[in-house]
């Protein structure tokens, strides 16, 4: 991808983030590579980067990226899952995955690796990759300990900066779970089964402390302010089952994400919020309110949503179908032109409740081809996930 669509940062700039630039009021070359790609005008994707309704995945490191949004102005985005494991895969076959994903529409694609060669089968695909990489960083971190008690903060901390000097564009930080949380998992029947989320209280519970990534989480932003890393607020403690659905622990995390990203803006750095795992479709429409609300219209980025759990083996189709729907209720329809209210010079000021704001997202195993058109909902802002299968093909615009 040219440079002509990347922002020449100062080397020695302590915040190089766009949403920096969005509330200088610069439409960067990458709002101008969005605005173009969405059929927007410019100024409308800088307005909604700066009050942090729309994010562009975009690490300054990462050389060859064509810039993408995720918002509820953008259409809906599709991410795809690859990775290796301790017995399966090598670093071409990674890079093979990136361009197969690349081929059939993935937006995003996040890299969780967890066998040998970490490092380099990721810097492979950030060297190969036109679309935004992301990571779950504490994947790799647990790999480098030989148990998961002797983690420590430094290392979390360290591994995090490590993978931002690497070109990774966004990353999953599982801030949330908190050690007060823990109680209110003690009677799901599925219990904690994120694995970030597992790995957190498995820690806390031995030490009795809180939640690292929670007590260093200002130490993230300065990381993700140097080098534009949009953080996924992971969702540590989402349902695992219907059963566990909408529950108090997944929304006592939830209001910590909604701090958490208040925090995140004030240092000018990108947040997108994950969740919401297995919902029933009679929920879902209240699960995106909920989120929206407590997460003052910071992006989506849905973890299916799984509507049944006695789908084994296909839970490509299930997500699919929770997917589309979160896309439907998330709907924000497109202006012709942007009558957003210009971000007020100050970054400390309350978003506005009276804003029509819909975040979004789509977390699926499929190809944006639902619908028989290019996206399952070409107004939802949304970011999606799929592991590696194979996808539909895309239909023709």
């Amino acid at each position: 991808m040219s440079q002509e669509h990347r922002t020449a940062f100062s080397a020695d700039g302590d915040c190089r983030t766009q949403m920096h630039l969005a509330r200088q009021g610069v439409v960067s070359p990458e709002m101008a590579r969005v605005a173009e790609r969405e059929q927007l005008d410019p100024e409308a994707i800088r307005q909604e980067v700066a009050a942090g309704r729309m994010i562009i995945p975009a690490n300054v490191e990462h050389e060859r990226l064509d810039p993408m949004a995720i918002g509820q102005l953008a259409r809906v985005k599709i991410n795809a899952n690859i990775g290796n494991s301790p017995t399966t895969s090598s670093l071409q076959e990674e890079v093979d995955k990136l361009t197969i994903s690349e081929k059939w529409g993935a937006d995003t694609v996040m890299d969780l690796s967890t066998g040998k060669r970490i490092d380099e089968t990721r810097e492979a695909i950030v060297a190969a990759a036109t679309v935004p990489i992301g990571t779950v960083p504490i994947y790799q971190a647990v790999e480098k300990v030989k148990r998961i008690e002797d983690l420590g903060p430094e290392l979390l901390v360290d591994n995090i900066e490590h993978q931002a000097r690497q070109g990774v564009d966004y990353m999953t930080i599982h801030a949330g779970v908190r050690l007060e949380h823990l109680p209110l998992c003690q009677h799901r029947v599925t219990g904690i089964v994120s694995r970030g989320g597992g790995i957190l209280a498995r820690w806390m519970v031995h030490h009795m402390r809180e939640n690292p990534l929670y007590e260093r989480f200002d130490d993230i932003l300065e990381i993700c302010r140097r080098y534009d890393v949009s953080i996924s607020l992971g969702d540590g403690l989402r349902p695992g089952s219907i059963a566990d659905a909408s529950d108090a622990a997944q929304f006592a995390e939830l209001k910590t994400l909604g701090e958490l990203t208040e925090r995140a803006w004030e240092r000018e750095v990108q947040v997108m919020i994950e969740g919401p795992g297995h919902i029933p479709m009679d929920q879902l429409e209240m699960n995106v309110r909920r989120q929206r609300e407590i997460c003052h219209d910071a992006p989506f980025y849905t973890l299916g949503p799984l509507v049944t759990d006695i789908a084994p083996g296909y839970d490509h189709i299930t997500s699919a179908i929770g997917a589309a729907i979160v896309g439907w209720h998330s709907t924000r329809r497109r202006p012709r032109r942007c009558t957003t209210r210009p971000w007020p010079t100050t970054t400390s000021r309350r978003r506005s409740s009276a804003r029509c704001a819909v975040p979004s997202t789509a977390r699926c195993t499929t190809s944006r081809t639902w619908t028989g058109t290019r996206c399952a909902r070409p107004y939802a802002s949304a970011s999606a996930s799929a592991s590696a299968l194979p996808p539909w093909p895309r239909a023709s615009s």
